[in-house]
């Protein structure tokens, strides 16, 4: 990643919540390599999780691990202690679950979400980029919802930044691919029934490699300003071309749309339209709050897109083809 020279994350002290998911992994992997002097503190709830994370890492003394619940405030004051930078990456994010515990999802993605913000400013963190989803985009389920809302708190917490100097920014993507609990892996573990259940043939997603991911966060941390939505340009599939790529020869069962489930991916919406601006790789969001969406210096060398602009999976004008897929798939995901 080029231009990284603004904000160097090498010698800095970095907070990783949810660090255990599939996104942690590959960041911690990716940074510890582009970055050899920096240190991460790992944090999450789930115990067996950091215990496997961290026998990988027993020799390496740039990792540290953390038990810890974003909706505890008290325990992420300890966390955060002289830590520089937070990817916030914890969330309730499987729909359907998130359908039919409402709660425990607002507790998590909500009110966790407040917690980090306050404990951050208190703690003067210097940047935080919370990561988030297509789903907080019109979003029809509870969980895009509560994306939505802890969206709205991030960039708002800027606000204040003239009492504080600590700088909130949101990066959004979709489907991640082989990520945990993706479409991908779970076609892949039960590849060998020859029968793939499938909610809706029209269905599409975007598509996204983890190190797309990763590489995108990093480009946020070095030029966020605070209060922009980086959203990376990424290629859309259908998903019987998905199929077609784990597997030609399966046979579809059309099982219908699961509760809070879309048809189309979408990132950006028609009313974040006039406050979008479009880069060569990636799109910016900027907050129709303060007049921020005006200002120069977060604008840069963007260009303001349409009015009726919209970025979805459907209309999206670059497509993966299955033999695309199907190369990824034997170039980065072990078979056996």
């Amino acid at each position: 990643m080029k231009n990284l020279n603004n904000y160097n994350l090498d010698h800095k002290k970095i907070l990783v919540t949810g660090g255990t998911g599939s996104f942690g992994n590959a960041f911690v992997s990716s940074t510890l390599k582009k970055f050899p002097n920096v240190k991460i503190v790992i944090y999450s709830r789930d115990e067996i999780k950091q215990w496997e994370m961290a026998h990988e890492y027993k020799n390496d003394k740039r990792i540290k691990f953390m038990i810890g619940d974003i909706r505890d405030k008290e325990r992420l004051y300890r966390a955060l202690d002289a830590i520089d930078l937070v990817i916030h990456a914890a969330a309730t994010k499987i729909v359907p679950i998130a359908e039919y515990n409402p709660f425990e999802c607002i507790k998590t993605n909500i009110d966790g979400a407040m917690n980090l913000i306050d404990a951050c400013i208190n703690q003067k963190i210097e940047r935080v980029i919370a990561l988030s989803t297509d789903k907080a985009s019109n979003p029809i389920n509870l969980y895009g919802a509560t994306k939505l809302a802890a969206d709205k708190l991030f960039l708002a917490a800027n606000s204040n930044n003239k009492s504080h100097q600590t700088k909130f920014a949101v990066v959004r993507y979709g489907n991640v691919m082989n990520s945990r609990g993706s479409v991908i892996p779970y076609f892949m573990s039960i590849k060998k029934n020859g029968l793939f259940p499938i909610t809706d043939k029209r269905m599409t997603r975007f598509m996204i490699s983890l190190d797309q991911a990763i590489e995108l966060v990093w480009k946020s941390i070095n030029e966020m300003h605070g209060g922009e939505i980086f959203i990376k340009k990424i290629p859309s599939m259908n998903i019987m071309e998905i199929a077609k790529a784990v597997d030609p020869n399966a046979k579809i069962e059309i099982i219908g749309i699961r509760p809070g489930e879309k048809i189309h991916e979408q990132m950006i919406g028609i009313e974040d339209a006039p406050y979008t601006i479009e880069y060569k790789d990636y799109f910016k969001i900027l907050p129709a709050i303060h007049g921020w969406s005006k200002d120069k210096n977060r604008i840069g060398n963007g260009k303001q897109v349409k009015n009726d602009f919209i970025y979805d999976s459907f209309s999206n004008n670059e497509y993966m083809t299955s033999e695309e897929l199907r190369k990824w798939i034997k170039d980065n995901i072990n078979e056996t």
